[in-house]
């Protein structure tokens, strides 16, 4: 079988999940106002400042990344807007909902007026690659944080608003769909010709979210008994983790400085969730991290177990859910280690006996990746993470695998 030279075709169904996106974005920005404006109505504007200085800061990161990109882009994959008005669009944080209406223009051309040319078909691979790596931005810098805002808030007043519930539940959902989503944007860049399939897709979702749940818990609690521990918490994880990004030597933006702000986006991504920035060998950096962040969380679940009053009843439910947490984690560990064994891609070409063949030009240990034809219509951003988060061996993928059904 002939490898193939450019990315899976866009289609109607893709336009409709661009569409989608574009639209759930657009409501978790009018939940975020909704639930802030709830909170100064009921006499916290504390609560209701913070929620919108969470809401600026991940914007503004996310902003300047687009305009970053945008300037460093090939001229010919630049949208035909003036690049004032450009600038005026990301200084008034509305670069990135710009980006997903000129995608879905062009992902409208693609689909229905019969632009059938290859360059056209990477033209919107190349916007909706950023797309996907924006969102996931946006969404660890602004949803992970609201997230635990919210929960500590219901915990601490005992009581959940509908603005509240509807907030944590669209929270959550972005949060694990922007690593689906971020997951199937690199999978594009790989020479296999089998795709996440639907029960795949499913199973990388709830993985995701059954590890990410208990992170979010034990920072809530912990900051039910000391709110301002959590920014001193978080600002000594956050240093640690920007330094081990910056160990491992990233090569994402195009010059120093704004390299600098990609490892310090990193940085709060990995105060969540494990994110792969490096080529080479993954096992002992995700055992690394997984160990302290399983630490990590222990103690501050702990921390709140023993500072809690004995005589308190208030958040004695609390002590179940607290119990709940570990096996969550492991549900998760364990929905990880069966998308690997079973419904990953690569196990249906390891079944078949059939390997596409070898025409790459940055594979790691046993990965294949593209060569394309048009190097200027790639996404290098985003090849570079596809080359850094897919190099793993089989070999020793399967040796992970082995470890993870041990735990």
């Amino acid at each position: 079988m002939s490898p193939r030279t450019a990315p899976p075709r866009f289609g109607p169904l893709q336009l409709a999940l661009a569409a989608a996106g574009t639209a759930a974005a657009t409501l978790d920005l009018f939940m975020d106002g909704w639930v802030a404006a709830q909170y100064a109505r009921s006499g916290h504007p504390g609560w209701a400042a913070l929620s919108l200085a969470l809401l600026a800061a991940a914007s503004a990161a996310a902003q300047a990344c687009s305009w970053l990109w945008l300037r460093s882009d090939p001229p010919a994959l630049r949208p035909a807007v003036p690049a004032v008005l450009l600038a005026a669009l990301h200084l008034l944080q509305l670069g990135f909902f710009f980006r997903c209406l000129y995608a879905l223009k062009v992902g409208w051309r693609v689909c229905w007026a019969k632009a059938e040319e290859e360059d056209e078909q990477r033209h919107m691979a190349f916007i909706s690659h950023d797309i996907s790596m924006l969102r996931l931005f946006e969404t660890f810098l602004e949803n992970a944080p609201q997230l635990t805002l919210l929960l500590y808030i219901i915990l601490r007043t005992n009581k959940a608003e509908l603005s509240q519930g509807l907030g944590m539940g669209t929270a959550f959902l972005c949060v694990s769909w922007s690593l689906l989503d971020y997951h199937q944007s690199l999978r594009s860049f790989l020479q296999d010709k089998y795709e996440l399939s639907l029960g795949s897709s499913i199973i990388y979702f709830l993985w995701n979210l059954f590890l990410i749940c208990p992170r979010i818990l034990a920072l809530a609690l912990f900051a039910l008994l000391w709110p301002y521990g959590v920014a001193v918490h978080f600002s000594l994880v956050w240093l640690a983790m920007f330094l081990w990004v910056s160990l491992q030597g990233t090569d994402f933006m195009e010059s120093a400085g704004p390299e600098q702000l990609y490892r310090a986006m990193v940085a709060v991504i990995l105060y969540f969730s494990w994110f792969n920035v490096a080529r080479g060998k993954t096992l002992h950096r995700s055992i690394i991290y997984h160990g302290f962040m399983l630490v990590d969380s222990t103690l501050l679940g702990l921390a709140w177990l023993w500072g809690r009053a004995p005589e308190e009843e208030e958040h004695s439910f609390l002590i179940p859910v607290v119990s709940a947490a570990l096996p969550c984690y492991l549900l998760g560990l364990g929905l990880r280690v069966t998308y690997y064994k079973w419904l990953h891609p690569n196990v249906r070409v390891r079944q078949e006996g059939r390997y596409d063949e070898v025409d790459a030009d940055g594979g790691g240990d046993g990965v294949e990746f593209r060569s394309f034809l048009e190097p200027d219509l790639v996404n290098r951003r985003m090849q570079w993470l596809a080359q850094a988060h897919f190099s793993l061996s089989q070999p020793a993928q399967q040796h992970f695998l082995n470890g993870a059904a041990a735990v």
